[in-house]
Parts: structure tokens; sequence; C-alpha cells
């Protein structure tokens, strides 16, 4: 596509308010901040994101408030298996089943690391790339992490909304950025909106720069923080999505791995309004099997 087409295009463009903001919950915002050292030191020495470090941490310990957290320093739910330290008993998928209790939380992440970079059932895991959230969800799911079977679209969401991804940047360490290709992208349209599909190791800001937007403002098209990492495939608009999706697309049934943020992007509708069409709040968790209204 020639640049003046591109131009024109970009220019009937119509500039949208902030995206919206995600729940805020301070107890979690507390705890993200006071562990995030130790999972981006963890990332360092076993290469596990230290997104979903936190992610799990939170989700199984209740922001450190469950039992486990505060009378075992257990913040990932880990059960004794071949364990031969201190144990504590709790009720979960069986009565009085057998936790591993540690001296502090540093110990808990720590074996949290070994569990997972020691159990064949995770080696693939470690064949993504370190800032893929959503293949890390999908995979430990799949692995039987958990028995909850919207475990991966929870850590998705918690990712999201607390924007952990952004610790998965390392400034020091092996690089985690890649290149791809230094072309242009295609330009395509859907639910009339003009958008281009992500390549590996694009930013928000590199797109910016190629199609001469400000990266703030390509962000908040898409409904992300301008520093949120893109994945190979993402589709990223280039106008402000719409309020419903297209007619041959009422409905959606929700996969694992899903989001309220990637099902918007999947159709190109504002995520206010899709929650709004399914009379949802933004504490919802889409749940492999629901089935969401798109218009």
């Amino acid at each position: 596509m020639g640049h003046k087409l591109l131009s024109f295009l970009l220019l009937t463009f119509v500039t949208i308010q902030f995206a919206q903001s995600a729940p805020t919950n301070n107890v979690y915002t507390t705890y993200t901040r006071k562990h995030a050292p130790m999972a981006q030191d963890q990332m360092r020495r076993y290469s596990i994101p230290a997104s979903i470090t936190l992610a799990q941490a939170l989700l199984e310990s209740g922001a450190g408030r469950g039992r486990l957290a505060t009378a075992a320093n257990n913040h990932f739910g880990i059960k004794c298996h071949d364990w031969k330290g201190a144990s504590i008993l709790q009720t979960d998928d069986a009565i009085n089943e057998c936790f591993r209790k540690y001296e502090n939380p540093s110990e808990s992440f720590e074996d949290h690391s070994l569990f997972l970079t020691r159990g064949a059932r995770y080696r693939f895991l470690f064949d993504l790339d370190i800032r893929d959230y959503k293949g890390w969800a999908k995979g430990l799911q799949r692995a039987g992490y958990a028995t909850d079977q919207g475990y991966a679209n929870k850590l998705i969401k918690l990712i999201e909304d607390y924007q952990l991804y952004r610790y998965d940047n390392l400034k020091n360490g092996r690089a985690i950025a890649f290149s791809e290709s230094t072309s242009v992208h295609n330009v395509y349209r859907s639910n009339g909106i003009i958008y281009v599909i992500a390549r590996r190791g694009d930013t928000f800001e590199s797109i910016a720069k190629e199609f001469d937007f400000n990266k703030k403002r390509l962000a908040d098209y898409n409904e992300l923080p301008y520093d949120a990492p893109l994945s190979k495939g993402d589709v990223v608009y280039l106008e402000k999505k719409q309020k419903k999706a297209a007619e041959k697309f009422p409905a959606h049934e929700i996969q694992t791995g899903e989001s309220m943020h990637s099902i918007s992007q999947m159709y190109g509708i504002r995520m206010k309004y899709l929650y709004k069409i399914n009379k949802k709040d933004k504490e919802y968790v889409p749940m492999e099997g629901d089935v969401l209204r798109l218009r």
C-alpha cells in the first residue's frame, strides 16, 4: 500500500479516550510490589516469566492472605509429593492433604522454580518465548498444575489487569527482544476497522513509527498501555474499535487462554461494550465453555 493511501487512511482515524482502566485491588498491588524482585530473580536464574510467577502466587495465596501463605509461607499451593521437609495439612481436592511448609516466602519462590524446572511434564514450557505469558498460562493448565479448568484464564486476567508483563522486561541478562523483518506491515480491514498483524519483535512504538503514529494513541486504540508486549500474530488496530461485532459474529464460545481483552481484539469490539452487552463487571473471568454475546 502506497504512502499516500496510508496517510489518507490514517487521517480518517478518530482520537479516542484513555483505555478502560483495569480493576484495582490495593492488596494485590502491594503484594506484587513486595514480591516482584523475588519473581524477577527467579526469572533470571530459571527463565520462568516473572509475570507467571507473580500471577500464580497472587492466585494460589490470595495475595498472601491464604492459610497456606500465612501459616506455611507456601505461596504456590505446592503439595508434599516426595517432600522431606516440614508440612501442613489442608483440605483441597481431598480432606487433609499434605502441603509443603517453608521458613520464608523466598524459599517458596525458589521451590516453585525448582518444581517447574525439574518436572518433566513442564519441560515444554521452557521452549516458549519468556514473554509469552499466555502460552505459559495455557501450558500450566494443560500440564495439570491445577485442577481448575479456568486456571489459565485466571492467570491471564491477573497479568493483564495488573500489567504484570512489565516485570518480564529484564534490563540485565540475556536479550529477549527479537526482530523478524524490517519491511512494512500489510494493512487489513475487519468489522470496518483497519489493522495490522504483529510480527515477532514488534512493539507499539515500532508500529507507531512505521505508520507515523503516536505510540500512546496506538496503544489506546488497542486498550493497552504503550509498553505492553506484543506477540507474533496479535491484531493491532490502527483506529478505534466498534461497539459490537460484525453481523456474522453474534456470539463467541470461550476457549482456554482467552480473556475479555483477547476477545475484544478478535472481533474489534471495545472492552467496555463487551462487558456491557453481557452485563458483566470487570471482575468477571471468562471460563471455557461460557458464551459471550458480541452484539
